[in-house]
């Protein structure tokens, strides 16, 4: 599913990480924990293409069987959009737009119809306990809600990956812990993967495995 050999990372002359190889199968829910400042964020970055890694011998990256390395520009953000989801700490989501809408928005740049789009988001929210909110704007609904509507975004497409950053730091505990039950709930129901950097120690324990990173490298798996 995810083979990661050798990443390098440097912004300068700080190397930031210094040859992580990982391994993370289809339909695993994998937590990667470390101080600030271990390369955590850096390593999903990568993971999640949003960034690549600097040159190095023996460097891979691979993602459902496809070598990272070798797409252009242009097929690598068709292949993010399809096949990789992202929920971040802060939920994204575009004010002007209603729930139902902002779900829909990476659908629509995968060239999905409107009716197929809206009937999927549908589904995704109802199935989120959103099906009353979904004609709401961010700002009429909780921080728990908004997150939520961010969770059903990042699966519209039906990825094989979904990446989360600190999902749950700008939530309260009630709406924290409902979202991390969530994530199992849906790799349960859809048998997607996911990886999840997180300071929460209960999601970090939940996970099927849990691997800690210090000083740019991966020091537990």
């Amino acid at each position: 599913m995810i083979i990661a050999k050798q990443l390098h990372k440097y912004y300068s002359q700080l190397h930031v990480l210094k040859g992580v190889d990982l391994n993370i199968k289809q339909g695993e829910v994998v937590s990667i924990v470390g101080a600030s400042g271990a390369g955590k964020t850096t390593l999903l970055q990568l993971l999640g293409t949003l960034d690549q890694p600097s040159k190095h011998e023996h460097t891979l990256l691979e993602i459902n069987g496809v070598d990272i390395s070798s797409l252009s520009d242009s097929a690598l953000a068709k292949f993010r959009n399809e096949y990789l989801g992202f929920i971040f700490q802060f939920h994204q989501l575009l004010p002007e737009f209603t729930a139902l809408e902002n779900v829909c928005i990476p659908a629509y740049i995968k060239g999905t119809s409107q009716v197929d789009a809206e009937q999927k988001a549908i589904e995704l929210l109802g199935f989120l306990g959103l099906q009353e909110r979904m004609n709401h704007k961010p700002n009429e609904l909780s921080g728990g809600e908004q997150q939520r509507v961010a969770v059903a975004r990042a699966l519209i497409n039906n990825p094989s990956v979904v990446y989360a950053d600190e999902p749950s730091g700008n939530l309260d505990s009630e709406s924290a812990q409902q979202l991390h039950k969530l994530f199992f709930k849906l790799r349960d129901r859809f048998g997607q993967t996911f990886v999840i950097v997180t300071h929460n120690h209960e999601l970090a324990d939940m996970a099927d495995r849990k691997i800690t990173m210090s000083d740019g490298l991966v020091k537990t798996i």
